[in-house]
């Protein structure tokens, strides 16, 4: 299968390197031109919780080198979703499906205006710790689930098929009729280390191992798993704060994505993940003031050393 995955940030690296490590044809278009060269000419390695490999892929800047993909896959980070799916039009066929895959909440919408709702299928991974470690190299902590599902109806033979490709290249995964179930469900385990990592400068494990973030960092994921029922939407949690803990004691080292942001200086995913939950709690009638707390702090934080740096 030709794959185009745009977007081979940490995550995108994973899915490109153990995708292609299992034969299938994968075009990786990213911004950062010295990845992009480190890629082209001497492969992508991964280590981590998959081994040790070293993938020849094919590797562009420019998403209309690519020609027609039988499956495109969004890897994007959040605020670069729109951007990114409009770079995508060239690398699509007539039966072309574009898998989205983001943190937090709204990016499918974006896809799907830019791509056409109809070619669009919905992924949320969980339980990796990906960092890019060099350009051209990527390490990931673990390999817990990737979860699969349509936009707008139950689980369809494509989605099956998708299922099967990823299964083949070593992931677990699950699909999902419910597609607001897969985005929640993970979105309750972001609130919970995102922004709580950003702000201590600590792994998951260490969040988890201090009082006063554990506090921090429970009280966003109940804070979001409350509004989620509030919302009626279905889930398949019993209790929150277990739900979290179990998910961070599987990567106890890993930086959450928002930490890496603010390590390398960039803005991080904020408003699609602890941001998102105090404006989802206005359309039930309730307040997150936890999440809205540390989302203030991190946009403060990011304001600061956005404007040192510019």
């Amino acid at each position: 299968m030709k794959i185009g995955i745009v977007g081979t940030g940490a995550m995108g690296s994973v899915y490109a390197a153990l995708l292609g490590d299992s034969g299938n044809e994968i075009w990786a278009v990213d911004s950062w031109a010295e990845h992009v060269v480190a890629m082209a000419q001497n492969g992508l390695t991964l280590e981590g919780a998959s081994g040790t490999r070293t993938v020849k892929i094919n590797a562009t800047t420019d998403a209309a080198a690519v020609g027609p993909c039988d499956l495109v896959i969004i890897a994007t980070k959040a605020m670069d979703v729109e951007v990114a799916a409009k770079g995508a039009r060239a690398m699509l066929g007539t039966d072309t499906v574009v898998l989205t895959i983001q943190n937090g909440l709204g990016s499918s919408a974006k896809v799907a205006a830019a791509l056409g709702v109809e070619r669009v299928v919905l992924g949320v991974v969980g339980g990796f710790g990906a960092s890019i470690t060099a350009p051209g190299k990527a390490h990931h902590n673990g390999m817990e689930l990737v979860r699969l599902g349509e936009m707008n109806c139950p689980v369809s033979n494509r989605v099956e098929n998708l299922a099967e490709l990823w299964r083949g290249a070593g992931f677990t995964v699950k699909c999902f009729d419910d597609m607001d179930q897969l985005v929640w469900e993970k979105l309750i385990c972001n609130c919970a280390f995102s922004a709580s990592s950003a702000l201590t400068g600590w792994t998951v494990g260490e969040v988890i191992a201090d009082k006063d973030a554990w506090s921090v960092a429970r009280n966003c994921a109940l804070e979001a798993y409350s509004v989620a029922r509030a919302r009626k939407i279905c889930l398949d949690i019993d209790d929150p704060i277990r739900y979290v803990r179990d998910f961070g004691a599987n990567i106890p080292a890993a930086r959450p994505s928002m930490l890496l942001d603010h390590m390398a200086g960039r803005r991080s995913e904020i408003d699609a993940i602890n941001g998102a939950i105090p404006v989802a709690a206005t359309h039930v009638g309730m307040k997150a003031p936890v999440n809205e707390t540390v989302s203030a702090l991190v946009r403060a934080k990011e304001e600061k050393f956005m404007n040192a740096s510019g």
